[in-house]
């Protein structure tokens, strides 16, 4: 590994909040072989005090924190900052996943996992976050983005949508009537390295039309492909 590999996130803060040891030392070990700066809790009412005295730059949360579950932690985060959350669980239940992303969550991994697959993962939903910083203001139709204020509106409206779905939309509206497949949405919104089921895309596309409203059904189902943006419809 060279040298630059190592100092790649350098001065990026990473607040790992899981009530396992090991878990939190080897997720800890691996992003500051990176260059992160990590801070680790144990607990979810130490993490918020500590996401509080310092922001982060994005969290890592254990589903099943004590003294605060990491679905109340994502909600908090969520209500008050523009942090990226990434969930972790030794649950297998697909339902922690869905609740995860409900609540905002960016990504979801379950345990154990490869402290490689971690980083990248890290890095996806890091990578998502610096592309919201080019200022542009997008719009069709009722809808219109302003990327310097991050910022989705309907008739003026402003809609509250969570990083993944902000993503979703901007994706569309730059590419009006255009064809994705669930394979390159993943690509570009959730990245090459990170792995997603069809469900976990699904459940993002619906969220995002219901938020869409009365626009809703610009979002088209393309049977057999995936979904398209419906740029020509009044």
């Amino acid at each position: 590994m060279n040298a630059a590999s190592h100092q790649d996130h350098k001065g990026q803060r990473v607040l790992v909040a899981d009530d396992e040891e090991d878990i939190c030392d080897i997720v800890r070990l691996q992003l500051e072989e990176h260059g992160f700066i990590v801070q680790v809790a144990h607990n979810g009412l130490e993490g918020w005090q500590k996401l509080e005295r310092q922001l982060p730059d994005a969290v890592i949360l254990d589903v099943m924190l004590p003294g605060l579950s990491g679905i109340d932690f994502c909600k908090k985060i969520k209500s008050k900052y523009d942090i990226p959350v990434l969930m972790i669980s030794a649950r297998s239940e697909e339902t922690d996943a869905v609740v995860g992303l409900e609540v905002g969550a960016d990504d979801y991994i379950r345990k154990p996992f490869s402290p490689r697959e971690l980083l990248a993962r890290v890095r996806a939903v890091m990578r998502r976050q610096a592309q919201k910083e080019s200022a542009e203001i997008l719009s069709t139709g009722r809808i219109q983005i302003d990327t310097t204020a991050h910022r989705a509106t309907v008739d003026g409206a402003v809609i509250e949508l969570t990083p993944l779905e902000y993503d979703l939309l901007l994706l569309f509206l730059e590419n009006p009537d255009v064809a994705f497949s669930r394979d390159r949405l993943l690509d570009r919104v959730w990245g090459r390295t990170v792995y997603v089921s069809d469900r976990t895309i699904d459940v993002n596309m619906k969220r995002l039309r219901e938020k869409l409203g009365s626009e809703k059904f610009r979002i088209e189902t393309v049977r057999g492909v995936g979904y398209r943006f419906n740029g020509k419809a009044e």
